[in-house]
């Protein structure tokens, strides 16, 4: 996992890093520009920075907030509740279709089925819920979406282009954003059909359109909330709203799913 990988990096880190100062791939290097508050600590409730042209400027890196861990034997393998649950805030079910209880069922007594599992893209929704850091770029025309994981990538673009009439279904759709004040909102379709949104495999299928409102409260906080509008899995619409904390002094590392693997051949289909 990247959050292992990072943490045996760091400690390798402190051992060559003697008699000088070693910044291995850069994830002990500092942030600059960090607001600090008057005892010289980042500052993550300062106002949120701004672009030229007075957005919001959601760029940085961000991490998810913990709040499943995994034992006291690997803690540094601690993941988001709605990394297994999407829904897990959620006080009322989901609005399952018929035969969708029935699917999920099947998928979480099936976790060797999940895509993640057999480290192909997780998909969209499932980049924000991720135990892998993820950093935003934002420019001119788009908003650039940088993942750890197998080094993936996504595109949210603000150029005014319309949403494709026919889309070929793809892992993370098909983006297009508008600001709405501070606040960007993104509609995306053309998703494959065999999407899990999480560990417990909810569905999100080829008919589903997903609406993201994305905020930068402060400096050190962003809230992404996604409505799921998928008529084939769900009877209506239904939204979920997570927190991204701000990683600051650190940098995205490589992390490939298949590096290494031997297993793959061996197992059953």
């Amino acid at each position: 996992m990247a959050a292992k990988s990072r943490l045996l990096c760091a400690a390798a880190v402190m051992i060559v890093a003697i008699p000088g100062t070693v910044f291995a791939q850069w994830i002990f290097y500092p942030t600059p520009g960090v607001p600090r508050t008057s005892d010289g600590n980042a500052d993550m409730s300062a106002p949120t920075p701004r672009t030229a042209d007075g957005k919001p400027d959601l760029s940085g890196m961000w991490g998810w907030v913990t709040r499943v861990p995994c034992g006291a034997r690997c803690t540094d393998l601690q993941i988001s509740r709605e990394f297994m649950n999407i829904a897990a805030s959620l006080t009322t079910p989901l609005p399952y279709q018929a035969g969708v209880a029935d699917l999920v069922k099947h998928r979480t007594a099936a976790q060797h089925e999940d895509p993640n599992a057999q480290c192909m893209p997780r998909g969209a929704p499932r980049i924000w819920t991720d135990d892998y850091y993820k950093r935003i770029f934002q420019v001119d025309d788009r908003v650039i979406i940088l993942t750890e994981r197998n080094m993936q990538y996504r595109q949210i673009f603000t150029d005014g282009r319309p949403l494709p009439d026919d889309p070929n279904p793809t892992w993370n759709g098909y983006s297009i954003a508008e600001w709405d004040g501070d606040t960007l909102v993104v509609q995306t379709i053309g998703f494959r059909d065999d999407l899990w949104l999480d560990a417990f495999g909810n569905p999100l299928t080829e008919a589903g359109k997903l609406t993201e409102k994305i905020r930068r409260p402060n400096y050190g906080t962003l809230e992404v909330e996604m409505t799921i509008d998928d008529p084939r899995s769900y009877t209506a619409p239904w939204t979920v709203t997570i927190s991204q904390p701000l990683v600051l002094d650190s940098e995205l590392l490589d992390y490939y799913c298949l590096d290494n693997e031997r297993s793959l051949i061996r197992m059953v289909r």
